[in-house]
């Protein structure tokens, strides 16, 4: 088993992904990445985390990794939503913006250096909602949500999110989104055997089984608005 592996997805500490989708970006390096196991849920709960399957090289692969939270009474499929989400894997219907904004993306993160991204994540009063501690530096912030502390996994983990298939979200609204992985927007219990042989290469079987048992996919995603705007980038359901 490679270090991929093994090492993998060690990210945020002691945060609930609801406070980052409320509240500026808040950015800061980082001497040693937080592991995993102390990713909160939205609701606060402590996540644990998974191995991601291995993938093969080339740029559009699939790979963060789930965590397995606390168990919470609901069904394994997320109400409603598969129904009221377009989801596609046909990158050409995205509008020219979102398309090249993802080749952008693509293309920074599979060259192994993170500043390659620091165009694409906006500017001090417009930009990316990073995960991290405190700080202003959103290239630190990528570091500090990475395993390692040079940020590869981090970019690893962006591709393979940004290289599944994807939700559009709110079609005409003001917080109309093209969401990755679609997962974050479809009911696992619904999911068809090559949905699920997609899935399993983001997250273990392990930790697909807690995802049903919490109810939606609980892990990496990333919104990009119709403009181009790379929005998010976040964990949590």
């Amino acid at each position: 088993m490679t270090a991929r592996h093994t090492g993998a997805f060690r990210v945020f500490s002691r945060m609930a992904v609801a406070s980052l989708l409320a509240t500026p970006l808040l950015l800061a390096s980082v001497s040693t990445a937080p592991a995993l196991s102390e990713l909160k849920s939205m609701g606060g709960d402590p996540v644990t985390p998974g191995q991601a399957a291995g993938n093969p090289p080339g740029l559009d692969i699939d790979a963060p990794n789930s965590a397995t939270p606390p168990a919470k009474p609901a069904d394994a499929t997320k109400p409603s939503a598969a129904s009221e989400v377009e989801i596609s894997h046909d990158f050409a219907k995205l509008p020219e913006p979102v398309r090249k904004m993802r080749e952008k993306i693509i293309e920074a993160a599979a060259s192994g250096d993170p500043e390659r991204l620091r165009p694409l994540l906006g500017t001090p009063d417009d930009h990316t909602l990073i995960p991290a501690a405190e700080g202003d530096d959103p290239i630190a912030a990528l570091k500090g949500i990475s395993g390692d502390p040079d940020g590869l996994e981090i970019l690893a983990i962006i591709l393979d999110l940004i290289s599944t298939g994807y939700a559009h979200l709110n079609p005409g609204e003001p917080d109309e989104t093209y969401v990755w992985p679609y997962f974050a927007e479809k009911g696992l219990g619904s999911l068809s055997a090559p949905e699920k042989v997609e899935l399993l290469r983001i997250v273990t079987a392990g930790d697909l089984g807690g995802m049903q048992e919490y109810g939606s996919y609980n892990f990496f995603q990333m919104g990009i608005s119709p403009d181009g705007k790379w929005k998010y980038l976040t964990a949590g359901d």
